[in-house]
C-alpha cells in the first residue's frame, strides 16, 4: 500500500504480472465455525458456518451484480478462468490451467482445466467457455442497463449490437481444452478482470433452461429470472441450496463432486443482518460464527473476548472528491491544491482509522504498477492553503461538504468522525464548510455519481491489480463524479488513461502510468487522496484456517473447526 512519506514501503503482492501460468490452483481458504446447535444439525465432518451477512444479495447470477453480498455467495459456488492468490490481489490459476497471449495482446489463449464439471452436471469446456462469453456479449434491453451490467459495461464497453465499443470481440474453441479470446485492443487489465466474480463461469444448461437474460425492468428496479433467483450453477466448492428470503437466510451445501479438494463443511449459511452492533451480539451469544468489518473500536474488546479478529492488507483508497461542476472556484488547481494543504491527514490516520491505517500520497497502493514515488505532496500547512486561496482570488471559500449516513465502508469505518476531522481541518484554513449529510443508500451516492456535491467523501476497494482498475476507473471519462469536462485537461487525461490501459508494452505501460499519477497530483489533482485503511474480519476462537484477502475476498472452502 501506499504509505506515509517517512514510512517504509511493504508489498504483500508482486508488482508484476506474468502473462503466462502454468502452475495448479492454491484454493483459498477461509471462515469457519459453527454455533453448537448447528454443528449438531449440520452433522459430517465440518458441520455449519454460519456468517453474518451485512444485506440481502441483489440476486444470484454474478453477472448481473456488482454488490458486495452477492459477491460473497457468488465466490462460494462459481469459479473463473482465473483466480487470486490467496492474500494478494494477484492472478492465478483457476479453471484455466495457463495462458498466453499474442504479440499484439489482442488474442489470449487459454489452457483449461480437464474433469471438471458444473453443479448440474454439464461439462466444462471450451465450449461452454465461449457461451459464457457470447451470453455476456449477447445482453440486450434491461441487461445492457449499467445498474445490471456494471463490470462488464466498465471493463469491457459495449455489447454485441455494436453502440458502442467493446474490448470484447469473439471467443473461439478449437478443442475442448482450448479457448481463444479475441480482443479489440490490448488491456492492461485482461486477463485479471477475468477473476471477478461477474465473469464467472456459470452452466450454458442452466441458464438456458432456467432463462438468465430474460431480465425485465421495472419502473426503477428489475425482476430477475428464475436463474437469478433460485438456480445459479457453478463449478464451485459449494452448491446452491435455498433462500429464505422470509427469515434473511441463504443455504449453501458441500460440492461432493467438486474437481479440487472438498470443503469440510456440510453447509454454508449466510445470515442477513444489517445492523454492525446486532452482528456483533449474535457472534457473542453463538448464534452466528463470524462477520465482516466489525467496527475499529470493537477490536480489542473482541480480542478480550477470546474471537478471532484478522486484519486485512489494505488495499484501497479512501479520497475527499472535488466535483468542478457547481463551485466556479474548485475549477482553479490553486484551491485544489489549498484543500489538500489544509487537510492534516497525519492526524487523521491515527485518530480516525484503524491500527496500520496510512496517509495515501496518491490514488493506489505501491503495490500496484506504474506507481510514483516523486508525486508533488501536499503536508499540512494552514498558512500555505490561505496563501494560495488569497492568489486565487478567493480567501473566503466556502464549499458544500457531502458525507454518508446509514454507512460503513472498508476504507471509511467511520464516516462522521472523518467529516468532522476534515471539516475542522478546512476552517481553520479560512474555509466555510457547508455540511450535507445524506443516506448512503438514500441520496448520498446519487448526488455525488450526479456531480452535486462540491467535495465529498468516497473511496474504493481495489478489485484487482492493475492500475486502471483505480485511476481509469475514477478518471477514465469527463463525465465523472468529479466532472473533469468542465477542465481544460479532463479529455486529455482521459485519452491517457486510454493509451496507457492500450499499451501492451509492460516497461512503457508502467512509465505512462508513472507519468499520469504525476500529473494527477500536482497539475489536475481532481481529488485528494487520504488514506489506505486495513478492514478487519472477525470469527469465533473454533475457526482455523482462516485466509484473508486484499480483496475481501474470502473463500469458505479449506477450513476447518477445532474439535471437529
Amino acid at each position: 500500500m501506499s504509505r506515509a512519506p517517512s514510512a517504509p514501503r511493504r508489498a504483500f503482492t508482486t508488482r508484476r504480472r506474468v502473462a503466462t501460468v502454468g502452475v495448479a490452483l492454491v484454493a483459498a481458504t477461509s471462515l469457519a465455525a459453527c454455533a453448537q446447535s448447528q454443528r449438531e444439525a449440520g452433522g459430517g465432518e465440518g458441520g455449519t458456518l454460519t456468517f453474518g451477512a451485512a444485506g440481502a444479495p441483489d440476486g444470484f447470477d454474478p453477472f448481473y451484480a456488482s454488490d458486495g453480498e452477492t459477491f460473497r455467495i457468488s465466490r462460494q459456488i462459481m469459479e473463473g478462468l482465473v483466480g487470486f492468490k490467496p492474500g494478494s490481489a494477484d492472478v492465478e490459476p483457476e479453471l484455466a490451467e495457463s495462458w498466453e497471449h499474442s504479440p499484439d495482446g489482442k488474442a489470449w489463449t487459454f489452457k483449461l482445466r480437464t474433469g471438471v464439471k458444473f453443479h448440474d452436471g454439464t461439462d466444462f469446456n471450451a465450449e461452454a467457455v465461449c457461451k459464457n462469453f457470447q451470453r455476456m456479449f449477447d445482453q440486450t434491453g434491461a441487461g445492457q442497463n449499467q445498474a445490471l451490467s456494471y463490470y462488464w459495461i466498465e471493463n469491457f464497453g459495449g455489447f454485441s449490437d455494436g453502440k458502442t465499443p467493446s474490448l470484447y470481440q469473439s471467443c473461439e474453441s478449437p478443442d475442448p481444452t482450448t479457448a481463444v479470446v479475441h480482443l479489440t485492443r490490448a488491456s492492461s487489465k485482461f486477463p485479471d478482470i477475468l477473476g471477478l466474480p461477474s465473469f464467472s463461469m456459470q452452466s450454458p444448461t442452466a441458464m438456458e433452461k432456467y432463462k438468465a437474460n430474460d431480465v425485465q425492468a421495472q419502473g426503477d428496479s428489475f425482476v430477475y429470472p428464475e436463474y437469478s433467483r433460485s438456480q445459479p450453477t457453478g463449478t464451485g466448492p459449494f452448491k446452491f441450496a435455498s433462500y429464505d428470503e422470509g427469515n434473511g437466510t441463504i443455504k449453501l451445501v458441500r460440492n461432493e463432486e467438486y474437481w479440487g479438494e472438498k470443503t469440510k463443511l456440510n453447509e454454508l449459511i449466510f445470515r442477513i443482518i444489517p445492523d454492525e452492533t446486532v452482528r456483533k451480539q449474535e457472534l457473542e451469544s453463538g448464534a452466528i460464527d463470524g462477520y465482516d468489518f466489525p467496527n475499529a473500536a470493537d477490536l480489542k474488546a473482541l480480542r478480550d473476548a477470546g474471537h478471532n479478529v484478522q486484519v486485512r492488507d489494505p488495499f484501497n483508497i479512501m479520497y475527499l472528491g472535488i466535483t468542478q461542476k457547481n463551485n466556479p472556484a474548485l475549477k482553479d488547481v490553486k484551491v485544489r491544491q489549498a484543500l489538500a494543504y489544509a487537510l492534516d491527514r497525519e492526524t487523521l490516520v491515527k485518530a480516525n482509522l484503524p491500527e496500520g491505517a496510512s496517509v495515501a500520497t496518491q490514488f493506489y497502493p505501491d503495490t500496484v504498477d506504474g506507481y510514483a514515488d516523486d508525486v508533488q505532496k501536499y503536508p499540512h500547512d494552514p498558512a500555505k492553503a490561505k496563501q494560495l486561496l488569497a492568489e486565487a482570488g478567493v480567501p473566503n471559500l466556502t464549499v458544500n461538504f457531502y458525507w454518508p449516513t446509514e454507512v460503513t465502508r472498508p476504507y471509511m469505518p467511520d464516516p462522521q468522525g472523518i467529516y468532522n476531522a476534515l471539516a475542522e481541518n478546512l476552517r481553520a484554513a479560512g474555509i466555510t464548510v457547508n455540511p450535507v449529510s445524506k443516506p448512503w443508500n438514500g441520496g448520498y451516492i446519487d448526488d455525488v455519481d450526479n456531480a452535486r456535491a462540491d467535495i465529498f467523501l468516497l473511496g474504493w476497494t481495489g478489485d484487482y491489480n492493475t492500475p486502471d482498475n483505480f485511476i481509469g476507473t475514477f478518471f477514465g471519462t469527463t463525465e465523472n463524479r468529479f466532472y473533469t469536462a468542465g477542465s481544460p485537461w479532463g479529455a486529455d487525461l482521459a485519452d491517457q488513461l486510454k493509451a496507457a490501459d492500450a499499451e501492451p508494452d509492460e516497461a512503457k505501460r508502467e512509465q505512462m502510468y508513472q507519468d499520469i499519477n504525476r500529473k494527477l497530483m500536482s497539475e489536475y489533482l481532481p481529488a485528494i487522496p487520504l488514506s489506505h485503511s486495513p478492514p478487519a474480519i472477525v470469527t469465533s476462537a473454533e475457526v482455523e484456517g482462516l485466509q484473508t484477502s486484499p480483496l475481501t475476498a474470502e473463500e469458505f472452502a479449506s477450513v476447518s473447526i477445532s474439535g471437529q
